[in-house]
């Protein structure tokens, strides 16, 4: 994820969780898990194998967070996945760099996600993508967006979207929804609310999606995929009028 590291991350997620007791409990998960990807990255690094059997020695170490910090829900889920075998996680794993074709629970999901976005963000950092056009998926590994992003550019801003799986950042057309290329943005309504001014609900009339987008140029300390969790209460206004989330997070929000 450009400019936004792993330890950036784990800070941020320490501030917010003071700042928002709301989300406290979550975003200290969220420490704990950032935590745990960074370390498989490193490892990713010193290593040979980048394949997602090389993410299997992981397994214990992701059981153990969750069991520790998780919710009572993914506690649960730890326990049964505990019981797999190595050729059950193979399955599991390779089958979420491919999401359409496999249908899992949202709280399985979340494990074969936490192990994959490390890997993916390795890889990702050691290609170079370069894109003249703005693809509604990530240049990268076809993934659906997660976030957007807002930075200072001229008299305006640009704006940019990261990745749900693999973090890449890609550059991408500030007035078109990046679910059904919706263009007019008279069908692009834009929920702002004070307690996150610089957080951007950013809807289509058209498909009825919307994507949250992290204003730098009001908040040049945000961490995209942090804040975008710790603002979860901007879900609500959301659902209230029927909108659906283009991408969930990790924690299925």
């Amino acid at each position: 994820m450009a400019g936004f590291s792993f330890d950036r991350r784990i800070a941020r997620a320490g501030e917010l969780a003071q700042k928002h007791a709301s989300v406290s409990q979550l975003l200290r998960f969220y420490q704990e898990l950032a935590r745990f990807q960074k370390s498989v990255c490193e490892a990713l690094a010193k290593s040979e194998d980048h394949s997602v059997n090389g993410l299997l020695s992981h397994v214990p170490g992701l059981l153990a967070v969750v069991r520790q910090a998780g919710s009572a829900v993914l506690q649960q889920t730890a326990q049964e996945l505990a019981d797999l075998s190595h050729e059950e996680w193979l399955e599991l794993l390779s089958g979420g760099w491919q999401p359409e074709r496999q249908e899992l629970s949202p709280e399985c999901a979340f494990f074969v996600h936490a192990l994959l976005q490390p890997q993916a963000e390795y890889l990702a950092g050691r290609t170079i993508s370069h894109t003249e056009s703005s693809p509604p998926l990530c240049p990268f590994c076809n993934s659906k967006p997660q976030v957007g992003v807002l930075r200072p550019e001229g008299d305006g801003a640009k704006r940019s979207l990261i990745c749900s799986l693999c973090s890449t950042e890609w550059n991408f057309r500030r007035v078109v929804c990046p679910s059904c290329g919706e263009e007019n943005k008279d069908l692009l309504p834009v929920f702002i609310a004070s307690e996150f001014d610089y957080v951007r609900v950013e809807a289509c009339d058209t498909c009825r999606t919307y994507i949250k987008s992290i204003d730098l140029s009001k908040n040049g300390h945000a961490v995209p995929v942090v804040d975008e969790l710790a603002s979860v209460s901007l879900n609500l206004w959301a659902q209230e009028n029927k909108y659906s989330k283009l991408s969930p997070n990790l924690f299925g929000v």
